[in-house]
């Protein structure tokens, strides 16, 4: 397929697979003659890409055709949405057009259609935090492509260790893979434990620090995690996420639902097997902590967006979220 459309805010995925397409495309002799990024704010970038993807290439190999963060998927002027119309389904077989993007194409949108149709469209989001069954089998796919072995328990450690952080986790196996050598033998967590960096503060991690009540714990993981430079208002989509997710779970139980199965499907949770663990995190919890806590969220993140600065906001609601979580009698 000679278009593709590449969106999503995970850079490291993002780029390696524009470097595995560009390695299958081009004939690096010729990759000179045949390689053409366009920005898209260069004055007519969409107009220009199509030019190039429908110009034979020179030499042997293909052509690649770059246009790199376009804005395309999101709004389409009707001039250039007519050049995709008739350029598209005419694409040279030798030619390979090329579209990328950290935001979502418009599901809706003509252009998005059109593409779908003469395209394909790969996404590579990162994983939110709170998905760790997702972020585990990132693990398995990445050590699998490296040729690693991993113990089930290393898997785990890893997980936990690096989270969502794609960048992470490929410097991480990186490090194990020099040190295994050739071994067979799967790696041990003993041996991930003394190499791995375990210096991640996620923002899960604050969630559990606020359900107890626990201030200077949650304080000393939102500096952490502002200090690695983790995007404020990630941290909040991260806690609604989770608090959305425990609200629903207690009212479910409270509501007498007991079979697991009803309470994934209803909370949204794609493992049951999930929802065992889920319920011994809010058993100490009640109804109303949660529903106090989730308009304090949603004012935080209002802030947020207003310009508040972040450090002093977040640390403010977090004491807040404490008051209403913290044990009686402390």
């Amino acid at each position: 397929m000679p278009a593709y459309y590449f969106w999503g805010d995970d850079d490291l995925a993002l780029q390696n697979a524009v470097y595995t397409l560009r390695q299958r495309t081009l004939d690096e002799a010729w990759a000179s003659f045949n390689y053409e990024v366009i920005l898209t704010d260069a004055a007519g970038g969409p107009s220009q890409a199509l030019n190039q993807a429908m110009t034979p290439p020179f030499g042997a190999g293909r052509r690649l055709v770059w246009l790199q963060n376009t804005t395309l998927g999101q709004r389409c002027p009707e001039p250039v949405l007519a050049e995709f119309e008739r350029t598209l389904p005419k694409l040279l077989d030798t030619s390979v057009l090329l579209l990328t993007s950290t935001a979502k194409p418009d599901g809706r949108a003509k252009f998005t259609k059109l593409f779908k149709t003469h395209g394909e469209i790969r996404e590579f989001a990162t994983i939110p935090p709170w998905k760790t069954d997702q972020i585990r089998q990132q693990v398995v796919t990445v050590a699998k492509q490296r040729g690693l072995a991993l113990e089930s328990a290393t898997l785990d450690l890893l997980a936990e260790a690096v989270g969502n952080d794609t960048r992470q986790l490929h410097l991480e196996l990186e490090k194990l893979a020099l040190y295994w050598g050739a071994n067979p033998q799967p790696i041990p967590p003993a041996v991930a434990a003394a190499l791995v960096t375990v210096s991640t503060q996620t923002s899960l991690q604050l969630a559990q620090a606020l359900k107890q009540g626990d201030t200077p714990t949650a304080l000393g993981l939102v500096s952490d995690l502002l200090d690695r430079n983790e995007p404020a208002l990630r941290i909040v989509a991260t806690l609604v996420s989770q608090f959305r997710l425990w609200l629903w779970l207690r009212a479910l139980m409270q509501a007498g639902v007991q079979n697991d199965a009803e309470i994934a499907a209803a909370a949204e949770v794609a493992n049951p097997k999930r929802i065992y663990f889920l319920k011994q995190d809010v058993r100490s919890l009640g109804l109303s902590q949660l529903q106090r806590s989730l308009p304090l969220l949603l004012e935080l993140e209002s802030e947020l967006k207003q310009g508040r600065d972040e450090r002093a906001t977040l640390h403010t609601k977090v004491i807040e979220l404490c008051q209403i979580f913290r044990p009686k009698g402390v």
